[in-house]
């Protein structure tokens, strides 16, 4: 059985102190905290590696391609690549995104009679791009609506999706209600139509399993800094055939072969992709972070996340006037909103007794409309959150109440 009490010790950062009190970090969809396994590997790279990739023949340099492409191998058995060559190494799930919706613009994939098709439960950086898209081609945005509980409408979903659905694009899990979507039968049910399908696993790469072979969607993105690996690190999965197909973004050193003022010819995947020196520290120290949660177990981590989520909902069920958002079978995350309480607020005097929560609109504003708020106040927890975390947020939360009214 996974003890994250014992966990907490790879983790430096959490015996650190907060205002005077013990921190309790509660803000792990925005960002997961660093195992020491992770920063030893950055440290590793810029202390015996450290030079550029691929092009260099000196020791250094072949030395570094080797740990940089083992850890492509290593991001590409972890969500079940049918080939390394399938992992595009970005800057994190917003740039990935932001890179497919340029390619398949720019290869002119949609018309004005065309459909991009996305949720309601969508972060900005599933929804922007897509909107970027449809204004340069003349596409138009469909959104699946939510229910009240923070479900997605399967019957309305059915209903959009057509023969001019040339896009699908969905989160895998919502980073602000913690809603786990049924993305397997979506995309089942998109290919019906040939549609091709774009999976946001920002937030399930650190709480579930990933089998992209069996997932059967077209490409999926995440960022390794939501799953305990360092900021400006992300994938795109894409299909190799599918990446073939489709041009170049952004232009420069690495995703080439030849160049002439003339012409140039693109490199082959995945490098066709990754324009410029990489974030090689990164992409090492990522491969440590799947390692790392690898190790623990996936399974194992989802089981205590979703443990700890109900715990802290029942610890906060007895506050007058609370609201919680998203199902009760809700992944890793806990939002909620307190009658006559700003989030603001709340979160500001949480801070002060060392409890990390998240306030706003977490990137999600159409989904807050849709809710008539503002915003939430979103617990998220990880693999090192345990039952003293949740009896000291609640606990902080039942003063800070009692404290607002």
């Amino acid at each position: 059985m996974l003890d994250p009490e014992s966990i907490k010790a790879d983790f430096p950062i959490l015996d650190r102190k907060v205002n005077g009190r013990p921190l309790v970090y509660l803000d792990n969809a925005a960002t997961t905290q660093k195992p020491r396994a992770v920063m030893d590997a950055s440290r590793y790279y810029y202390e015996a590696l450290n030079s550029n990739i691929h092009r260099g023949t000196h020791t250094l340099a072949r030395a570094a391609t080797e740990t940089f492409e083992q850890a492509r191998h290593t991001v590409a058995k972890h969500l079940n690549a049918a080939s390394s060559e399938e992992i595009i190494f970005t800057a994190g799930t917003t740039d990935a995104i932001n890179l497919v919706a340029n390619i398949l613009g720019l290869a002119a994939t949609l018309g004005p009679a065309d459909e991009i098709l996305i949720s309601t439960l969508e972060h900005h950086s599933n929804i922007v791009p897509w909107q970027m898209l449809c204004q340069r081609s003349g596409a138009t945005l469909k959104v699946i609506p939510c229910h009240d509980d923070g479900t997605l409408d399967q019957a309305a979903f059915s209903a959009l999706l057509s023969e001019r659905t040339k896009i699908l694009a969905l989160t895998w899990i919502s980073n602000a209600f913690g809603t786990l979507n049924p993305v397997a039968a979506m995309t089942a049910a998109a290919r019906q139509f040939g549609t091709l399908v774009l999976i946001d696993a920002a937030q399930a790469a650190p709480h579930l399993p990933i089998d992209v072979q069996a997932l059967d969607a077209d490409f999926l993105a995440f960022s390794g800094h939501k799953v305990y690996a360092p900021t400006g690190i992300g994938v795109l999965w894409g299909r190799a055939e599918l990446l073939n197909s489709l041009p170049p973004w952004r232009g420069g050193g690495e995703m080439i072969k030849e160049v002439t003022f003339a012409h140039t010819t693109y490199n082959d995947l995945p490098f066709k992709f990754e324009a410029g020196t990489p974030n090689i520290a990164g992409v090492i120290a990522l491969a440590a972070a799947l390692d790392y949660v690898n190790a623990i177990g996936l399974a194992e981590i989802h089981q205590l996340e979703t443990r700890l989520s109900h715990a802290a909902a029942q610890a906060l069920s007895s506050i007058s006037g609370i609201h919680f958002f998203g199902p009760p079978d809700r992944a890793g995350i806990l939002s909620f909103g307190i009658e006559g309480l700003h989030h603001y607020d709340l979160g500001t005097l949480l801070d002060k007794m060392g409890v990390a929560v998240r306030t706003g609109h977490h990137c999600c504003q159409p989904l807050m409309a849709r809710f008539g708020i503002t915003g939430t106040t979103r617990a998220s927890f990880a693999l090192y959150n345990s039952d003293a975390d949740v009896h000291a947020f609640a606990q902080a939360t039942t003063k800070v109440v009692a404290m607002l009214r």
